[in-house]
C-alpha cells in the first residue's frame, strides 16, 4: 500500500553542519544508537569483493586523483551500460532501517542516468534496463530510490528523486527536486524507513563545508508488501544511455536487522 505525503523538497535541518570532503566518512544519523553495530558498514569499499554481489558493468577499483579510494562503480562511462550491486546479507524489511551512502556522479556533460537504490526480492543477479531504465527497469519485486539526472518524457526533471514501484521507472509514485544538483558534484544520501508507520524518507546533503542535510521526499510505502517479502537484498542500480556519466559510490552504510 502506498501514498504519498511530499512530492517538492522539505528543506530539514535534522543534522547538524559538518565538514565533509570527497574523502571523508560516512556519519550515521537518526534513530539508531551509537554502539549499534551496522549490518552493512563500507567505509571504502577495501576488500569487498567477498561479499558484494556485482553484476553488468558495476565494479571495485581504486578511484583517480589524489584520493585514491576503493570505490564501487556502477557504470564505467560507456554508452548503455548497466550496472547493479548487491550485498549477500539480506535485509529484514519488517525492521526499520537507514543507510546512508556517499555518491559522485561525473565525468560527461550531459550526464545520463542515474542510480537507484532499491530493495528486492528478485535475487543478487537481479539487473534491469538502460538508459531511463536506471538499472532497474524489469526487477518486479522492488522499491527504488531513485537519483535521476536526465530527464527523459515521464520526468519532472533533470535533477530529482523518485519512489518507484515494481521495477517500473515510467510511473513515479512520489518525486522530490533537491536543491542541491545530484550531477557533478558529490554528495551523501540517507534513506530512512520506519517500519511501524511505513514512512520513507530521503534526505540529500551537499558537501561543502557549513552545508545542512535537507529532506527532500517523504511518503508512506509498505516495503515487505510491495516487494512481496519479509526480507530482501538491498543495493544499487546505475545505467547510461546514448548521454553517459561514470556513476560512483564512495561509502555506503546500512543499520537494520539481518534476515
Amino acid at each position: 500500500m502506498f501514498s504519498s505525503r511530499s512530492s517538492r523538497v522539505a528543506r530539514g535541518g535534522l543534522v547538524a553542519a559538518l565538514a565533509f570532503s570527497i574523502a571523508g566518512g560516512v556519519t550515521p544519523s537518526g534513530a539508531f544508537a551509537a554502539d549499534d553495530e551496522p549490518l552493512i558498514y563500507y567505509p571504502t569499499f577495501a576488500g569487498a569483493s567477498t561479499s558484494l554481489e556485482r553484476n553488468g558493468s558495476a565494479d571495485i577499483l581504486t578511484s583517480s586523483g589524489r584520493l585514491h579510494q576503493r570505490i564501487l562503480r556502477l557504470t564505467a562511462g560507456g554508452y548503455r551500460q548497466v550496472g547493479s550491486a548487491w550485498s549477500r546479507t539480506k535485509l529484514d524489511l519488517g525492521e526499520s532501517f537507514e543507510s546512508e551512502f556517499k555518491v559522485y556522479l561525473h565525468h560527461f556533460k550531459p550526464g545520463a542516468d542515474g542510480i537507484a537504490f532499491l530493495v528486492q526480492d528478485d535475487g543478487p543477479r537481479a539487473l534491469g534496463g538502460w538508459g531511463g531504465g536506471l538499472g532497474y527497469r524489469g526487477i518486479t519485486r522492488s522499491v527504488a530510490v531513485e537519483f535521476d539526472t536526465f530527464q527523459n518524457s515521464t520526468d519532472p526533471s533533470n535533477n530529482h528523486l523518485a519512489v518507484v514501484m515494481g521495477g517500473n521507472p515510467d510511473h513515479h509514485s512520489a518525486v522530490g527536486e533537491p536543491s542541491i544538483p545530484l550531477y557533478g558534484k558529490p554528495f551523501l544520501a540517507r534513506v530512512n524507513y520506519d517500519a511501524d508507520s511505513n514512512d520513507l524518507r530521503i534526505y540529500v546533503k551537499s558537501l561543502r563545508a557549513g552545508s545542512e542535510e535537507e529532506l527532500a521526499l517523504e511518503t508512506t510505502v509498505d516495503l515487505a508488501d510491495e516487494v512481496g517479502s519479509s526480507t530482501a537484498w538491498v543495493g544499487f542500480t546505475a545505467a547510461t544511455g546514448n548521454a553517459l556519466s561514470k556513476q560512483d559510490i564512495y561509502s555506503w552504510t546500512v543499520d537494520g536487522s539481518g534476515a
